[in-house]
């Protein structure tokens, strides 16, 4: 009896070591797949329209600045602004706003550049709603505490979103399920000065 036992707790602890080695395989298969698509990412540097489902995103140039406030947006005393400035273009039939998760900062600044003040340049107006069709210039504005250094180059991740006539959690029409389309690339060019909308 006692024998048999102990074979029935050997082979136990045999099967959750082999399923302990498949999850651990497992894993490391998924890791590696992911980072074979982030290689595949097509990039994009200034000028380049890009098509986010909701949006046309056409990024232009990217600053920093040490100003006390920049396009409105207060920065304190030892931080500082990095901005970027792109063209946006509702592609929707309605008024939007639902551009804050558009660009999105890759490591290693993602956790510092947290999320950015978004201001269009032709009124200097905080989030505003764009117009279906119109290009509008707009800056997205990180402020940066005094212990992160700002980048020699954006690392930007472009978002999209679906449209979904009826969603299944919320029962409504909508854009969801976020995803990256490409990276933008500019060079950020210290203590820029903000320019007038076109």
């Amino acid at each position: 009896m006692r024998v048999l036992h102990s074979l029935r707790a050997r082979v136990a602890a045999s099967l959750a070591g082999i399923g302990s080695l498949i999850a651990a395989a497992s894993v490391a298969l998924y890791g590696a797949y992911g980072k074979l698509n982030r290689a595949s990412e097509p990039l994009y540097s200034a000028d380049a329209p890009i098509q986010t489902g909701q949006w046309q995103v056409v990024p232009r140039r990217a600053w920093t600045a040490s100003s006390p406030k920049v396009y409105g947006v207060p920065v304190k005393p030892g931080a500082t602004a990095l901005v970027v400035e792109a063209d946006l273009t509702n592609r929707t039939a309605e008024s939007s706003a639902d551009y804050l998760g558009l660009l999105r900062w890759n490591a290693p600044l993602g956790p510092a550049a947290g999320k950015p003040m978004v201001v269009g340049l032709r009124d200097t107006q905080q989030m505003p709603y764009l117009q279906p069709g119109l290009p509008e210039r707009m800056a997205f504005v990180w402020i940066l505490p005094p212990s992160a250094a700002a980048p020699a180059r954006t690392a930007l991740a472009v978002q999209s979103k679906i449209y979904k006539p009826v969603d299944n959690l919320y029962g409504a029409p909508g854009w969801f399920n976020p995803a990256n389309v490409g990276r933008i690339e500019l060079p950020v060019t210290p203590d820029g000065k903000p320019e007038a909308a076109p």
